[in-house]
């Protein structure tokens, strides 16, 4: 482990490429270390590395697998809850620019525009004493059932998260996928009870995922609904796994997917163009995806790929002038006729703190 991360601050003094990640539910770490500072695209999804694209474009950017040292070790074990309370935030201007998107997306739903859009806005936290590693390795800790990661590259930027959506998972023609939505924070000894906006939030989802797969994909299984755990908070969540055709891609599945309305809306595009046009910041990679393309299994030769919704997340951006690192949260929340702005707000504030507990 510490030979690990000896490589990984040799690496970023270098300011060459890198990602780190940990899978769910898993004890190994994984390091790719780039052994130049180019830029790489993943075009046709034929290649092999490790990918991460933004929420809207076509530069995904890749570490390849032939262009990289590959690391692994083992996550220690830890006994340590560094989980914090609700976090609250004092940002009045903030709390009500959000609140009004959140109502410019119910508008547009009562006049029947949309029938769900997802909502985000970026929070900026200064943080004293920024040390990647020591950040990562609580990442890793606190969030043991997220995708967690730490990706670098110096021409882009630094990015961190523990991300609880699976986009695909795809092994040879089979694929897994899931739906996921609705959010609540988890109360000790009080069980989770859904509403109905929230219910029909992740039907919306489920919906979407069916229809847009049936022409690429064959036997699909679908589970019932169920609750599922992403640190301190719950969502609902549906498993969606089948036999991708053979006269369809990787990429066609993965265009069809992403973005999801889980981090969109629906009718997509519209969804999308009401996002760009409203939110008033630039996304970038915040709901984009990530991770492995194209990996060959060691033991079987088969092609696997896993890919995750770049949700939880944060960007690090480092002020060298007056000696100050900041970090841009980015959070989100699905909009629907039953939403309220101001539990909306708190939702969003409850997500902030995911990222906000290990910094």
């Amino acid at each position: 482990m510490i030979d690990f991360f000896i490589k990984v601050k040799q690496q970023k003094a270098q300011n060459l490429p890198f990602v780190l990640y940990r899978k769910p539910n898993n004890i190994k770490l994984i390091g790719f270390f780039q052994n130049n500072d180019h830029l790489y695209f993943a075009e046709n999804f034929e290649e092999t590395g490790f990918v991460f694209a933004p929420f809207q474009g076509s530069q995904m950017i890749l570490i390849p697998r032939n262009q990289s040292v590959k690391w692994e070790t083992l996550v220690p074990s830890s006994d340590e809850n560094n989980a914090l309370d609700f976090i609250d935030s004092k940002d009045i201007q903030a709390k009500e620019h959000f609140e009004g998107l959140v109502q410019k997306g119910i508008d547009a739903i009562a006049k029947g525009t949309l029938k769900k859009v997802v909502v985000s806005r970026e929070e900026i936290v200064n943080v004293s004493n920024f040390d990647l590693v020591s950040i990562f390795e609580k990442l890793i800790q606190n969030y043991p059932t997220a995708f967690c990661y730490c990706w670098f590259h110096p021409k882009i930027g630094l990015w961190m998260g523990a991300s609880p959506e699976r986009l695909l998972k795809a092994n040879s023609d089979t694929f897994y996928t899931m739906s996921l939505a609705g959010t609540q924070k988890i109360q000790p000894s009080k069980e989770v009870v859904w509403e109905k906006k929230e219910i029909e939030e992740q039907q919306f989802v489920t919906d979407f995922i069916l229809n847009n797969l049936k022409d690429l994909t064959s036997e699909v299984a679908v589970s019932s609904p169920y609750t599922a755990q992403a640190g301190t908070l719950a969502h609902i969540k549906t498993d969606i796994e089948g036999v991708i055709n053979e006269h369809s891609s990787l990429k066609e599945v993965v265009s069809v997917l992403h973005p999801t309305p889980a981090v969109c809306g629906l009718p997509k595009e519209v969804a999308k163009n009401f996002i760009l046009e409203n939110e008033g910041y630039d996304r970038e990679y915040y709901t984009g995806f990530l991770g492995e393309l194209n990996k060959k299994g060691f033991n079987t030769g088969e092609i696997k790929s896993d890919l995750y919704v770049n949700l939880r997340c944060m960007q690090i951006k480092e002020d060298s002038k007056r000696a100050i690192t900041h970090a841009h949260l980015y959070v989100g929340c699905g909009i629907t006729k039953d939403s309220v702005p101001e539990n909306e707000w708190k939702e969003s504030v409850n997500k902030s703190a995911t990222m906000k507990q290990v910094l």
